[in-house]
């Protein structure tokens, strides 16, 4: 498999190694005009003979030939046994965005955790959503099945609304898990500011399929828009590490 992980401006530091019967020059400036403002995260071969998968920063795919002649979207399928075909595709996807979001730093986020954790759950949160309250009432029973429950901010209405407020001061206060309960539970939380990630997050969460809240991401980067009841959340979020 041919990796580098860089920025798309110094994609050229990548292109060189890939074998000679693709047209690196042509693939850099080809990227570089169809995708001026994404980030390359690597450049790998596909399944296919011939075509190239470029997976961005947010952990989405494009595909373009040897020669950079065509880019396209979509995605791959195989026949795999006998429980028919498999989305190639999703399944890079899935792993990307797992690597995306293991990466944000665990103090910019708000996380519930038991002892010793069996697995994590990535869930993007508003202080205003009923169903991420609903959802946050079952997250110590969540801990108890070996949940590991990572926050990260998803302001629906905006960065000029109350819920803004309220999760920046959440994200701000000393004790987050404490304010988070307070907000949750629609409590006063006292008034904090500081330099704070719900822009930063909101954007990632966009760039990654989130369009509602509670948007759980299990540890293998597949998504579960909504909520559902904490031991059936457990069971799904342990099988898919």
């Amino acid at each position: 498999m041919i990796k580098r992980y860089l920025p798309a401006g110094l994609l050229a530091l990548l292109l060189p190694v890939l074998p000679s019967f693709a047209d690196e020059a042509a693939i850099e400036q080809r990227i570089g005009q169809f995708f001026p403002e994404m980030q390359v995260l690597e450049v790998t071969e596909s399944p296919i003979a011939g075509l190239y998968q470029v997976q961005f920063s947010n952990g989405r795919l494009t595909y373009i030939t040897a020669d950079a002649e065509y880019i396209m979207h979509g995605s791959i399928f195989t026949w795999g046994d006998d429980s028919g075909p498999q989305n190639l595709t999703a399944r890079v996807e899935r792993q990307g965005i797992a690597r995306v979001l293991d990466a944000i730093p665990r103090e910019k986020m708000v996380i519930f955790a038991p002892e010793e954790p069996k697995t994590h759950i990535t869930v993007f949160t508003d202080t205003s959503c009923g169903y991420c309250r609903l959802m946050h009432e079952e997250v110590e029973q969540l801990n108890e099945l070996g949940i590991e429950v990572r926050y990260t901010a998803y302001v629906r209405e905006g960065m000029r609304s109350n819920a803004a407020v309220v999760m920046e001061s959440v994200w701000c206060a000393e004790d987050t898990r404490a304010a988070m309960d307070k907000a949750k539970r629609q409590q006063p939380v006292e008034r904090a500011t500081c330099d704070n990630p719900l822009r930063e997050q909101f954007d990632l969460g966009q760039q990654i399929g989130v369009q509602g809240t509670p948007a759980i991401f299990f540890a293998n980067g597949e998504l579960q828009p909504g909520y559902s009841p904490a031991d059936e959340l457990a069971r799904t979020a342990l099988s898919k590490q």
